[in-house]
């Protein structure tokens, strides 16, 4: 019996297929955001958060405010959501909200489109739910909806604002 599976052979097509119709953005950038995602998740896991802070942005306090941005940064606000989310996806170590919120502060950086970074709780039948999430604009990059949910205890936004 052959080794490989013949199962497997349509699911590596599909996903290719699935590739080729990404955009250029997020063909260019899928690898160096899943480095990215590993760099932020070893940083959160080794480094104070005092001395991380300062990389997050400007410190805006508990005042949950969006910086507006026109609508060249939302489009590139959201190939980066959607790149993010892919490379996340294949990662073989914890990339939840922070080390996403972590990368879509240095893309957006990068890119100079205006951002907010929020940490937030939320009270779930007597436990703790810590979330961090990212926006740009109109556009939520990482964290989704988060707004509504979470009561937001940190805020940092990009150095422009």
């Amino acid at each position: 019996m052959n080794t490989f599976s013949s199962n497997k052979f349509p699911v590596l097509i599909r996903k290719l297929k699935s590739f080729a119709r990404r955009s250029w953005f997020e063909k260019v950038w899928l690898i160096p955001v899943w480095i990215m995602l590993g760099i932020s998740r070893f940083l959160i896991l080794t480094i104070h958060f005092r001395r991380m802070a300062p990389l997050l942005g400007k410190q805006a306090g508990i005042a949950p405010w969006i910086p507006l941005i026109d609508p060249a940064c939302e489009a590139r606000g959201r190939s980066i959501a959607r790149v993010i989310s892919l490379a996340s996806r294949y990662t073989p170590w914890v990339s939840n909200c922070f080390p996403q919120a972590v990368t879509a502060r240095l893309m957006l950086g990068l890119y100079g489109v205006p951002y907010g970074l929020y940490f937030g709780v939320e009270r779930d039948s007597g436990k703790m739910k810590a979330h961090a999430w990212v926006a740009a604009g109109r556009v939520r990059v990482t964290g989704g909806n988060s707004f509504g949910k979470f009561a937001v205890v940190g805020c940092f936004v990009s150095a422009g604002c």
